[in-house]
């Protein structure tokens, strides 16, 4: 036997024990898939005033049926619905101007989706990460 024989056969017997990409791709697809929006700046409003902005991340959780494909052409129109809605009815934590109630910021977004994109269209949203203009100095006054 050869060298090159040998090398030919200890590669093929290597490989036939490696997973296949088709195995992996369908364990990715099990996963509900998601997309995220970064840098969405949203007003916190109190007593009638601007008092600070609030930079959030968002990462929405598509409902069944649908992929990224379909939904990431439509960002914009989610981003636009999120700051309408913050306008309209601000998402203030009383008490505190450097945070946004996340649930009633999730609770908008998915309302706001079935007209969007369709009803079910996202199942969930996650507040990954808030972060203010102004950090300090920004509780309201007693």
């Amino acid at each position: 036997m050869d060298r090159r024989t040998l090398i030919v056969a200890g590669t093929v017997s290597l490989t036939g024990g490696l997973p296949r990409p088709a195995a992996a791709s369908s364990e990715a697809s099990a996963a509900p898939a998601s997309l995220s929006i970064a840098g969405l700046g949203l007003p916190v409003i109190d007593g009638g005033r601007l008092r600070n902005y609030v930079f959030v991340a968002l990462r929405l959780e598509l409902g069944a049926g649908k992929t990224m494909e379909q939904i990431k052409p439509k960002e914009a129109f989610f981003r636009d619905a999120l700051v309408r809605a913050a306008h309209r009815t601000p998402f203030t934590v009383p008490g505190d101007w450097t945070r946004l109630d996340e649930r009633a910021l999730s609770a908008a977004l998915v309302s706001a989706s079935a007209a969007i994109s369709g009803r079910g269209s996202v199942r969930r949203v996650e507040v990954v990460s808030q972060t203010p203009r102004r950090r300090t100095g920004m509780q309201r006054p007693q």
